[in-house]
């Protein structure tokens, strides 16, 4: 019997299950952190082989690896060998996902993702490069999909602003200011000061708002979001983040952080990473949705939607073997708690992205409400920024 998606107990009525699908159609979905569309099940033994051989010939290089288990789904798709890919996504309802791209100060390194990128808009004829709101509502309207470039910078700060002119001509539209630690730029939500904003930090802030690229705060620590919301004269956003008043992990944002995002007319993501939501090895999507609720009563709903940044589209020994250490190199802690196998109970694969929607119509939450949540507040965030 085939595996049914989307269809965690929440004891909807045959009336809210209409609802929710309808409202699952008919609505613009955004995810501000999509790390899909595949999930672990999309791995078959010869992939495991290839991913295994090629971590050899890399001779333990961790993050390279890593890297080649991300691409394989995609480069297979290139070559008419991975129908999932599209499948997936046209299964999960999501009409935006981000496409993650490296800003690195290597110049060669984020040069190479952005031309992985550039191939899949190339390639693909139902997936559309979003430059501005409107290529998104067209690929609703079209019932295809939209990607928009991004960048989480995990590698090191950009080496000057002009970098980030020509990561906007090749359709970059949204940067994390850090990822976790301290950098040229500013200070991460996992260093151990909170220094905010450096000289150069608040000058990016403004090219970005002269070129039209998002200011995305989501592993930005506490001073440098709040110094991000006041320096930045468009509407700043947390892609994929969670709310430290539901659960105080340092990933999430505190309701001072909340507040000052919304004051920018800004978006906040709420990821569906477990261990960001609630403690212990059995966290479901309700969590997810307290999150959402709570980040809604703090910064009002206008304000509020979806990155979830989980599951990883990775087999369970790459989790284990390869993505636990590296979280270690990109900031984490110990007492942060990360477990790479873990996952959200009624969120295990993209095509349960349905239960987001369902989750919402079962707490009462209105057509109007949802719609904003699922992609609509998103959108008014990058017509502001982008066009």
């Amino acid at each position: 019997m085939a595996e049914q998606f989307g269809t965690f107990d929440f004891g909807l009525s045959e009336a809210q299950e209409e609802r929710a699908a309808w409202l699952h159609r008919e609505c613009v979905i955004v995810d501000a952190l999509f790390q899909g569309p595949v999930g672990y099940r999309a791995f078959d033994q010869e992939m495991n082989k290839e991913l295994r051989a090629a971590l050899e010939a890399r001779e333990g290089d961790k993050l390279g690896a890593f890297t080649d288990g991300l691409m394989m789904p995609i480069r297979r798709a290139f070559e008419g060998r991975m129908d999932e890919v599209k499948d997936h996504w046209d299964a999960s309802g999501i009409t935006c996902g981000n496409r993650q791209v490296e800003l690195a100060d290597d110049h060669d390194a984020w040069k190479r993702t952005f031309a992985f990128m550039q191939k899949q808009f190339d390639y693909f004829p139902w997936l559309t490069k979003a430059l501005t709101a409107a290529d998104i509502r067209f690929a609703h309207e079209t019932g295809t999909h939209a990607g928009l470039m991004s960048t989480q910078v995990m590698l090191g700060p950009w080496r000057d602003a002009d970098m980030l002119l020509y990561a906007h001509d090749a359709g970059l539209r949204m940067c994390q200011l850090t990822y976790n630690n301290l950098t040229k730029v500013g200070a991460g939500c996992t260093e151990r000061t909170d220094s905010g904003l450096s000289t150069f930090g608040v000058a990016s802030v403004k090219v970005m708002n002269d070129l039209g690229i998002i200011v995305d705060t989501g592993h930005v620590g506490r001073r440098t979001t709040l110094d991000a919301c006041e320096v930045s004269e468009k509407p700043v956003v947390a892609s994929h983040t969670a709310a430290q008043g539901v659960f105080g992990h340092a990933r999430g944002k505190s309701d001072e952080e909340l507040r000052a995002i919304a004051g920018t007319g800004g978006f906040i993501g709420i990821v569906a990473v477990p261990f960001f939501l609630a403690p212990g090895s059995s966290v479901t999507i309700d969590s997810m949705l307290d999150h959402i609720e709570y980040a809604a009563e703090v910064a009002g709903i206008d304000h509020v939607g979806i990155g979830t940044d989980w599951p990883l589209q990775l087999p369970e020994w790459m989790l284990r073997d390869l993505v636990q250490p590296i979280f270690a190199e990109t900031g984490f802690r110990p007492e942060d708690g990360l477990v790479a196998t873990q996952g959200l109970i009624g969120f295990d694969d993209y095509r349960d992205f349905p239960n987001i929607t369902r989750g919402l119509v079962g707490r009462g939450w209105s057509d109007e409400d949802v719609a904003k949540v699922l992609g609509e507040n998103f959108m008014r965030v990058m017509e502001a920024v982008c066009g």
